[in-house]
């Protein structure tokens, strides 16, 4: 039954809804952006209403499934991790998109939102908006790049490990946390190696 449960929330997690959404308005939303091929790409590509009809449709399909198993009791909680992390995986490894797929960021939310009842995932949205002002300021107004953004998507899970723990949530959730934060690096890895290499360059350069 795990097994069953959990190739069918991969598969859920890697229908690519913001990538088909775009491509039936005539929009390749890989070439825009940083060429993620999800919700956030799809509203500079379509429009707030389309990419927001994305970002619905890629946090329901971490959200619906995995509340209905839980509630019907096919996932007690020693049993969810691998059913959790899965829709974040098919996400990010779309056999749709080659295995390519995107980096699972409105999946994530919904996995939480189901995981923790919006807790956690409630957390990490204050989280994202305070990081995303602090920005804002340190840039005098100015926009973030797609590194910035990568940067603080990690940074914000982070501290939502930090939550986890000083406020002694269960042992598989803080388990699902770190599974979550590997993809999350890994599907971020050269927007985080270009900004690190940036703030390098600069450190160097405020030394001379």
């Amino acid at each position: 039954m795990l097994a069953a449960i959990t190739l069918l929330e991969f598969f859920c997690g890697s229908l690519m809804f913001s990538y088909w959404l775009g491509k039936l308005v005539k929009k390749d939303i890989t070439q825009v952006g940083d060429g993620n091929p999800g919700a956030f790409n799809l509203i500079q590509a379509a429009g707030i209403k389309i990419g927001l009809l994305g970002v619905f449709l890629d946090f329901a399909k971490g959200y619906f499934p995995l509340v209905y198993f839980v509630e019907k009791g096919y996932l007690p909680k020693s049993y969810i991790i691998p059913a959790a992390i899965a829709p974040i995986l098919g996400h990010a490894f779309s056999p749709f998109l080659r295995f390519k797929g995107g980096k699972s960021i409105a999946t994530t939310f919904g996995v939480w939102s189901a995981t923790t009842k919006f807790r956690v995932s409630f957390f990490y949205a204050i989280v994202l908006a305070l990081l995303f002002v602090i920005a804002k300021k340190l840039k005098h107004g100015g926009s973030t790049t797609t590194e910035e953004d990568a940067f603080m998507v990690v940074l914000g899970f982070l501290i939502v490990g930090v939550y986890l723990y000083l406020l002694d949530f269960s042992a598989y959730l803080l388990t699902l946390w770190f599974l979550n934060l590997l993809v999350m690096i890994y599907k971020n890895k050269e927007k985080l190696s270009t900004f690190y290499f940036a703030i390098t360059n600069k450190e160097h350069e405020l030394k001379k």
